[in-house]
């Protein structure tokens, strides 16, 4: 049985690198009133943190655009999306990095998916791209 969602928090981001503490303190308030442990609460602020530089970078690109952050609370996990109105990209263009040779860049992604317990990019050419990221309360799973 699906649990509904508790509560909606919907926010418009100015486009600069500034806002994204903001986006990071509101994260982390949610997940402290939703009971996250202060490690979960770090992850979320760091996939946070790379998911509205990647909609700051390849998003919009005009400062004087928003990019959009939802945060889902329910009783079980905490769902955030980032989503911008950008020139998209083709998912099958986001690899996986080589670890032996990084290189600056390119690992926005990667450390998503490996803080957050799901995640889901969708991309459409000329529309934007969505983050959706979900973290689940309690035991990893």
């Amino acid at each position: 049985m699906n649990k509904k969602c508790i509560d909606v928090i919907k926010l418009s981001v100015p486009n600069k690198p500034e806002y994204v503490s903001v986006i990071r303190l509101t994260a982390s308030g949610i997940a402290n009133r939703m009971g996250f442990d202060i490690e979960k609460i770090e992850d979320i602020k760091v996939a946070i943190s790379e998911a509205c530089t990647n909609a700051i970078t390849h998003g919009i690109c005009k400062e004087e655009a928003n990019f959009n952050v939802d945060f889902y609370s329910h009783e079980e996990k905490l769902v955030i999306s980032v989503y911008d109105n950008g020139k998209g990209c083709l998912n099958h263009n986001i690899k996986t990095p080589n670890l032996k040779e990084p290189k600056e860049g390119g690992l926005g992604v990667f450390i998503i998916r490996s803080l957050m317990d799901d995640v889901e990019i969708s991309s459409n050419n000329g529309k934007g791209t969505v983050i959706k990221m979900t973290k689940y309360v309690g035991d990893d799973i």
